[in-house]
């Protein structure tokens, strides 16, 4: 009797928060996919309608945390294989074809997750310097094998095994202008200030200085973000800036006096 393989399967887990100028793209990137899963975060407008009707099953929960939303989609699989996208990314024709023929070959022994190359578009192009490319994300894995942790901001996922490299890109179509920027800008330093707080508990004037500086020429000069242009100016200073912001909130919340009401 012969025994025939059977086709590797793949779910796409997208977690969402008002996206809905992104997320019929996004879907319609990875429809190829047998199984598409978004994790709305009660979003106010369109979001869960555009991903039912590009074909997503559809959860609707309350915001727990970067890692803890996505750990809840992946949950949800049911495919061999899970690929996790943010909705303003886009999976290439090159990483498409890639992925499936990964998925195809794999056999115990070689990699059960992959780190992918992102291309990050800034106001229009494609930024290469400034750190920002490659920028490599470790999203396509086999299903039980892997989890996102629990800080508050730039989560990591956790991988039991050998992790590959591929070379498809994927497309990540972030800040498309100067305000979108500012969006996040309040929320991520925010976060980014409490998780640092949990292993800092004081801040010098060295540190609201001399980090950003460090940041601007490590990001510019150092990496290049020079050959860009005003985009590559732009993000660099903004990396700067992010630093700065981020320290001065740890900066607040380690004071003394933080919890007093003429602190705030």
């Amino acid at each position: 009797m012969t025994f025939v393989a059977s086709k590797p399967s793949l779910t796409c887990v997208v977690i969402t928060k008002n996206e809905e100028a992104n997320i019929h793209d996004c879907l319609e990137s990875i429809r190829w996919a047998e199984e598409l899963i978004v994790v709305d975060a009660e979003s106010r407008d369109r979001t869960v309608e555009l991903a039912r009707t590009s074909g997503a099953k559809v959860w609707v929960r309350p915001w727990p945390g970067f890692g803890l939303q996505k750990n809840f989609g992946m949950a949800q699989a049911s495919s061999d294989w899970i690929l996790i996208l943010d909705a303003d990314e886009r999976v290439t024709e090159e990483l498409r074809g890639e992925v499936k023929t990964c998925l195809a070959a794999w056999s115990p022994g070689t990699p059960v997750a992959y780190r992918i190359p992102r291309r990050n578009f800034f106001y229009g192009a494609w930024v290469r310097g400034g750190g920002v490319y490659p920028d490599y994300q470790v999203r396509l894995f086999r299903r039980g094998i892997a989890q996102y942790n629990e800080v508050a901001v730039h989560e990591n996922l956790i991988v039991d095994g050998e992790i590959g490299t591929l070379a498809g890109h994927l497309d990540h179509y972030t800040e498309r202008r100067i305000q979108d920027h500012f969006k996040k800008f309040g929320l991520y330093t925010t976060l980014a200030a409490q998780e640092k707080a949990k292993r800092v508990r004081s801040v010098r004037w060295t540190d609201l200085v001399f980090r950003p500086l460090v940041i601007w020429v490590k990001t510019f000069v150092l990496k290049h973000g020079f050959r860009d242009g005003v985009r590559g100016l732009i993000v660099c200073v903004f990396a700067s800036m992010y630093t700065f912001v981020k320290y001065a909130k740890l900066w607040a919340a380690t004071r003394p006096d933080a919890s007093h009401p003429d602190a705030r």
